[in-house]
């Protein structure tokens, strides 16, 4: 079986929830760590997205962006998590991924300590396998929270993520599966707070089921996304992060070196102008609550702020 072949059968087989995300920033052309190479993106750029809401418009509002600066684009959505991604961008079965910051260098190198976002782009540029690059980051930003009920705050106590240690052996942590073993999510919490739950469920990435079970009362904690609606509409509790545990998380483009030419960094580098958190999650709640197409949903972003 040939490494294409095998590729396309991990793509079919990833129901496997997405990738932890991560969280203002300049971006500009300069400063980042980034590199002008002798890429091309004559030939088009395939762009691929984890399976959850957010890096599915990122990944078409990309798609927007560099069709409108007359660059041939293909999505390939709901690819999985980060363990099958990197792969398929260093193997040339896609080339452009919306990424995190923080999340991404922890993915690359677990013992990373920079959390300011200038720091993580020069320290991203040194852990990126050779053949990749990160491009200028932009304003939005999207980081993992740990949530909790107004209730389950007030039961036990909880408002940071130390307190957690408090409650040890009895609490229910829900989230994706790949977050029982990452520095953020159970790892984490266990060797900077001391934490260690009951039991861990695996679910989605702030997702219905991960949602639904914190509601239930199914999960104690619930791993999430600061854009995620629900935690404002819920009066849910996001536990504060005293130590730092979570690094900053803009949104970054990471990009196989074949495809980055000044069209394909040009066009990004606008949207990363003009992207904020704030319209980025109205953006997730136009999808998740309103259920449009992520793909109408950035196309229509995109014309009203000129990007298309």
């Amino acid at each position: 079986m040939n490494r294409r072949t095998l590729l396309g059968g991990l793509f079919a087989a990833a129901s496997v929830p997405a990738l932890s995300a991560c969280a203002s920033g300049i971006t500009t052309l300069d400063n980042q760590g980034t590199t002008s190479g002798g890429g091309s993106s004559k030939g088009g750029v395939t762009i691929g997205t984890a399976n959850f809401t957010e890096n599915q418009v990122l990944g078409y509002l990309y798609a927007a962006v560099l069709t409108a600066a007359g660059v041939r684009t293909n999505v390939r959505p709901n690819l999985g998590t980060r363990e099958i991604l990197i792969p398929a961008i260093k193997g040339g079965d896609i080339d452009l991924l919306p990424e995190y910051q923080g999340a991404l260098l922890h993915y690359l190198d677990p013992k990373a300590t920079a959390t300011e976002e200038g720091e993580m782009q020069n320290a991203l540029t040194v852990a990126l396998p050779a053949g990749l690059q990160v491009l200028p980051y932009g304003m939005a930003e999207d980081s993992d929270a740990f949530v909790v009920t107004r209730e389950t705050a007030k039961k036990y106590g909880l408002a940071s993520l130390a307190d957690l240690k408090k409650q040890n052996g009895k609490l229910v942590i829900g989230a994706a599966p790949e977050v029982k073993k990452r520095q953020v999510g159970v790892v984490g919490l266990k060797d900077v707070y001391g934490v260690e739950f009951k039991e861990f469920k695996s679910l989605d990435s702030s997702g219905p089921l991960v949602k639904g079970a914190l509601k239930k009362g199914d999960v104690d904690v619930a791993n999430l996304f600061t854009t995620d609606t629900d935690i404002q509409a819920n009066d849910w509790v996001v536990l504060t992060d005293p130590e730092n545990l979570i690094p900053g998380q803009h949104v970054v483009p990471l990009i196989a070196d074949r495809k980055a030419d000044s069209a394909v960094r040009k066009a990004l580098a606008r949207l990363g102008n003009v992207l904020t958190t704030a319209q980025l999650t109205e953006l997730n709640r136009q999808v998740d609550k309103d259920k449009k197409d992520p793909e109408d949903v950035a196309n229509a972003y995109a014309k009203q702020h000129g990007l298309a």
